[in-house]
């Protein structure tokens, strides 16, 4: 959530901010705001004026009654006002909590150094690593490779519906292995800790991210019997374990020497994929629930973007261990995500696309999440401060798969399994059918 102070102090440079961001999209509705901003500033300076005149007919009171004089005139002045002030209050409490629900809405602001641009047609690359294979066969892509290896769509749609997968055999065993290396390189060498989290949770936790209430179309509900949580609350499957590893900090002020926190959890994922619809419809790209290995750190707002750089590297490390070529792009204003103020995505090479595609995203959402979450910790001089958070991939499972698969096949349908994997498929070298 934005800093409402920022739109105070000058809404129209936030509002040209925002409007860098992909469009057409109503972010704030910028005369609702300036009408309860006014209403607010005149309920309070007459909040102000009221106080002022109790506090002074008080001691009026006072005096009167040491003179023995009657006081009846003023006292029903002090009810009157008493009334006028509790009215107030009300319509302010209600007030606060209209922008409340107006900034809940706003995404975040683009740090300066992001590119302003449309959609992904704006983002920039800054850098490449390794070289795509030339084949001497025709390329097959993952759902033929993936057939052969158990990779098995029919029984996911027949079990679930579309967008859902059913892997058995040699390929399950690859995907569990692609989630135990991810884990042990993020835990052993880059010093996350593991997390086991919920796959389900309520609103409030999806609210301090930001899922909720701008992208509940996008979020799975969860009900028993038509129940809610034992909260009251409505409960949501994980669309990331961003989610449950931020929310770790929400209401909590940490020590500075606790800083920086860094998490990661495999989890499955679950999303609609709303407005998706004929994007991706072949293999494992885009997924309803799919696998990720999630990198999460609650930094100091001093060093958030040298986190945001080492969190791109600690997900390139995977990419590399693995020998896959990829690249990294910095997205534009109109391709970023509704919390980040800078985002760098990791694009894998896929030779049956002949393209590279998203594997990552690792975003510095700088203070908006913290605002949300109240999570905060006491600086150097004794206050509490927000902390910055940031999140991303490190990687999505399923996308990793997909890319092993292409990358890795052999003319005879095999496919020849990564150096760095075959630690956990017992020495395995070639996965066959």
């Amino acid at each position: 959530m934005l800093d409402i102070q920022l739109l105070r102090k000058d809404l129209a440079s936030v509002v040209a901010r925002l409007e860098t961001r992909q469009s057409p999209q109503p972010f704030l509705d910028v005369a609702a705001f300036s009408a309860l901003e006014a209403e607010r500033k005149t309920l309070q300076t007459r909040t102000e004026e009221l106080q002022a005149q109790r506090n002074a007919l008080s001691r009026q009171i006072g005096q009167l009654k040491a003179r023995g004089e009657p006081a009846d005139a003023v006292l029903a002045q002090v009810a009157a006002i008493k009334q006028e002030l509790e009215s107030s209050a009300v319509r302010l409490d209600a007030i606060q909590a209209e922008l409340q629900s107006l900034l809940l809405a706003v995404p975040n602001l683009p740090h300066p150094s992001v590119p302003v641009g449309p959609d992904e047609s704006g983002n920039v690359e800054l850098r490449r690593w390794g070289t795509p294979r030339s084949f001497d066969f025709e390329i097959q892509d993952h759902v033929e490779i993936g057939a052969r290896l158990g990779l098995d769509f029919a029984t996911g749609v027949k079990l679930a519906g579309a967008r859902f997968t059913f892997m058995r055999g040699p390929v399950a065993r690859l995907h569990r292995a692609l989630a135990q290396f991810m884990l042990d390189v993020q835990t052993r060498e880059h010093g996350y800790t593991e997390c086991y989290t919920p796959y389900i949770v309520n609103a409030d936790t999806l609210r301090g991210t930001g899922q909720l209430p701008k992208f509940e179309a996008d979020l799975f509900a969860a009900k028993k019997g038509g129940q809610e949580g034992d909260d009251g609350q409505a409960l949501y499957l994980i669309p990331t374990s961003e989610v449950t590893l931020t929310n770790v900090v929400r209401d909590e002020i940490l020590a500075e020497s606790d800083l920086p926190v860094r998490l990661t959890a495999h989890t499955p994922c679950f999303r609609s994929e709303a407005g998706s619809a004929g994007r991706d419809t072949r293999g494992m790209i885009r997924q309803h629930q799919f696998d990720k290995v999630e990198m999460v750190q609650i930094v100091h707002p001093d060093r958030s973007y040298e986190a945001l750089d080492e969190m791109t590297g600690h997900a390139e490390a995977i990419l590399q261990k693995l020998g896959l070529p990829y690249r990294v792009m910095l997205l534009c204003t109109g391709d970023m995500g509704f919390g980040a103020a800078r985002t760098h995505d990791l694009e894998v090479w896929v030779p049956a696309q002949g393209t590279y595609r998203e594997i990552s995203s690792v975003s510095n959402c700088e203070a908006f999440q913290a605002r949300r979450l109240q999570a905060r910790f006491k600086n150097a001089q004794g206050k509490n401060e927000l902390v910055h958070t940031l999140n991303g991939s490190g990687l999505a499972v399923g996308r990793t798969l997909v890319a092993v698969l292409e990358n890795y096949q052999n003319a005879d349908g095999s496919v020849t399994v990564p150096e760095a994997l075959r630690p956990y498929l017992d020495g395995v070298e070639v996965l066959r059918g």
